[in-house]
């Protein structure tokens, strides 16, 4: 399989590596600055780059008729306008905050807890997400649905880095050098607190998750996550 790559930070570097093991090829290693998108040798893009390119990155490889996988975040505002371009496209596209085997199980163990936690409302929510520097956006978008699930299932209408109304849940965004990423759901009563968090321990684990979305979108057409990828159903 032949890969482009849409993005050549940190993370593209990770999914090359693990490509490359998997005996695939990359065909292109795009960043900010590429001008020449040929997409000729293509089977699919992974775009990692970033919220002011990802959007133009898409499109350029559903025009080119490759499926896109994608995991740049802080640019959903437009994720419906993607859809409906995917579609027009009859495209292939897959977005995913976080590709990690172990985070997709977490958030399902999320959904799971606020379903249960809505039926006791002296317990107020709040969440920590803690990522390296280079991070641009925050809160991460793995935080963003960890909390727009628990808003599903409970009274909660929103969620906010500054100071929560009584209808928010705050969310406390760190960046520490070196940190992968380490997110955090905590619900507080008088008398006690329950937590449970997923620790990122590398990049590895969302890099391989990558590329199994890679050669998992193979022939198919429409739009997919990570719950289609591993058969998770919540």
């Amino acid at each position: 399989m032949n890969i482009a790559l849409l993005g050549y930070g940190k993370m593209g570097k990770s999914i090359e590596a693990i490509a490359i093991d998997r005996n695939h090829n990359i065909s292109l290693k795009a960043t900010s600055s590429t001008n020449d998108f040929d997409f000729s040798t293509t089977d699919v893009a992974i775009d990692f780059s970033l919220p002011s390119t990802a959007i133009d990155n898409i499109k350029r490889a559903l025009d080119a008729n490759v499926p896109v996988i994608s995991g740049t975040t802080g640019w959903l505002d437009k994720y419906d306008e993607i859809v409906a371009y995917c579609n027009s496209k009859n495209g292939a596209f897959l977005y995913a905050s976080n590709f990690s085997l172990g985070v997709n199980i977490f958030f399902e163990i999320n959904k799971k807890l606020a379903e249960m936690m809505s039926n006791f409302t002296e317990y107020s929510t709040e969440m920590e997400e803690i990522h390296h520097t280079q991070k641009l956006d925050a809160p991460s978008g793995t935080a963003i649905t960890l909390a727009e699930d628990i808003i599903k299932q409970t009274e909660y209408t929103n969620w906010t880095l500054d100071l929560p109304k009584s209808n928010e849940i705050h969310i406390e965004a760190k960046r520490i050098e070196g940190v992968p990423g380490t997110h955090e759901i905590t619900y507080n009563s008088e008398i006690d607190s329950i937590s449970i968090k997923h620790t990122a321990h590398s990049r590895q684990g969302f890099a391989m998750g990558a590329v199994i979305a890679a050669e998992w979108i193979q022939g198919k057409k429409g739009i997919f996550n990570m719950k289609d990828v591993l058969n998770i159903n919540g």
